[in-house]
C-alpha cells in the first residue's frame, strides 16, 4: 500500500503503480556479477524488491549503495538493510550525491528510475554520470516499461535489450548499457 500511495501522490517520481515483481527483480540481478569488486549502486530501490534479489544473487548488503528519493522508502530500506548505505536524494544528480562515498569504481549500477518520464538530456546526463562511476566493462542495468529504449542510441554507451518480463505489472524490459 505504501508504494501505491506514493505513486498516487507523485506519479512522475515513482516509476510504477506497484513494486517490481520477483521475476523482474531476478532478471535485473542476473545482470550483475557478484564476484566483481566494488560497490553495487541501486537507483530507485523503492521498497527493496530488487535489493532483495541482488542479495539473493550474492551481493553482500554492505557493498550496496541505495539511492532513493522518497524519505519513507529510505526509512524502510534502512530497517531492512542496515548494512547498506542508504542515500536520500535525487539520482539525477548522482555524482554530487554519492561521488564522495566511492572508494573504488562500482561493480554495477541497477536502476528502476522512471527514465521515460524525463527529457532525453536528463537521461543522457544520468548515464554519463553513471558510466564515470562504473569500473571498465561494468553494467548499467535499467528497467523500462515502455516500448522504446530508455536511453536513445548515443556514442557514450552501447545499450542492449535483454529480458522482457511479460508477467510483471506493467510488463517490463531489462536494458544493459556499457562504455563502448
Amino acid at each position: 500500500m505504501r508504494f501505491i500511495r506514493s505513486w498516487m501522490e507523485t506519479p512522475l517520481t515513482t516509476g510504477a503503480v506497484v513494486p517490481s515483481g520477483k521475476r523482474l527483480a531476478r532478471a535485473l540481478a542476473r545482470r550483475v556479477d557478484p564476484n566483481a569488486p566494488g560497490p553495487v549502486i541501486e537507483l530507485g530501490p523503492g521498497t527493496g524488491v530488487v535489493t532483495a534479489a541482488l542479495v539473493e544473487h550474492g551481493i553482500e548488503p554492505n557493498r550496496m549503495v541505495l539511492v532513493e528519493f522518497n524519505p519513507a522508502f529510505c526509512t524502510l530500506l534502512r530497517s531492512r538493510y542496515p548494512k547498506a548505505a542508504v542515500v536520500q536524494g535525487d539520482a539525477y544528480r548522482l555524482n554530487g550525491l554519492i561521488g564522495g562515498l566511492m572508494c573504488q569504481p562500482a561493480a554495477a549500477i541497477v536502476s528502476a528510475l522512471p527514465l521515460l518520464n524525463k527529457p532525453v538530456k536528463f537521461r543522457l546526463r544520468l548515464l554519463g554520470e553513471a558510466l564515470r562511476l562504473l569500473a571498465p566493462g561494468a553494467p548499467f542495468v535499467q528497467v523500462t516499461y515502455g516500448m522504446a529504449p530508455p536511453i536513445p542510441a548515443n556514442s557514450h554507451a552501447h545499450g542492449q535489450a535483454y529480458d522482457r518480463i511479460w508477467l510483471n505489472v506493467p510488463p517490463a524490459k531489462v536494458w544493459v548499457y556499457r562504455k563502448p
